[in-house]
């Protein structure tokens, strides 16, 4: 039984007071290497939300619509993994083709989405919430949404670090991980408002 959620709430929390980033930290690895760059961030965050609202309809129309009617629910994570694999195979070859250049800014992040932990994470928590094909939909789009929002944030607020006097034992990774922190906290601060239960 899914629980009856208000959709803008559900789309408000997974943004902001449940983001998958800040308050769930899933996705950090990419996530801090990638915000040097502001283009770099962007194309990624925009991968990354991509990623996740057709890979949460995809895999819970595979998990609801197949595995769980045949019996074969104990294969989801399997299935959720090759899932996600594809879609992110897909769209590395459509961002070669369209845009070369943010295809070699990206790297090795891109095809590295597919074990991005906040892809499966999203995914997951579709299944133990049990959303609704609807507020799997909103729930991933909100979520991408605010991995997007958290690696802009951080990319601006790293430029401007880059020009501000840090102590020397400070700069590179730890300031960084204290920049984090506050943003965390600052996240944090909306639950308050609305919490995905």
């Amino acid at each position: 039984m899914s629980p009856i959620l208000n959709p803008f709430s559900l789309f408000f929390a997974s943004i902001f007071t449940s983001n998958i980033l800040l308050a769930n930290f899933l996705g950090m690895c990419s996530f801090i290497s990638i915000s040097k760059d502001m283009k770099s961030s962007n194309g990624l965050g925009l991968a990354v939300t991509f990623v996740l609202v057709i890979t949460g309809m995809a895999n819970w129309a595979v998990l609801h619509l197949i595995l769980i009617p045949l019996g074969l629910e104990y294969l989801r994570y399997i299935v959720f993994i090759v899932v996600i694999a594809a879609v992110v195979q897909i769209l590395e070859m459509v961002i070669d083709r369209v845009s070369p250049a943010l295809y070699m800014s990206l790297g090795i992040f891109l095809p590295l989405i597919t074990v991005n932990c906040a892809i499966l994470g999203v995914v997951l928590f579709i299944e133990i919430r049990a959303y609704t094909f609807v507020q799997s939909i909103i729930f991933s789009l909100g979520s991408g949404l605010g991995w997007w929002l958290a690696i802009m944030a951080l990319s601006a607020i790293r430029k401007k670090v880059d020009k501000a006097p840090v102590p020397a034992g400070l700069q590179g990774a730890g300031i960084t991980l204290i920049t984090i922190g506050f943003m965390a906290m600052a996240f944090i601060g909306f639950s308050g408002m609305l919490q995905v239960q």
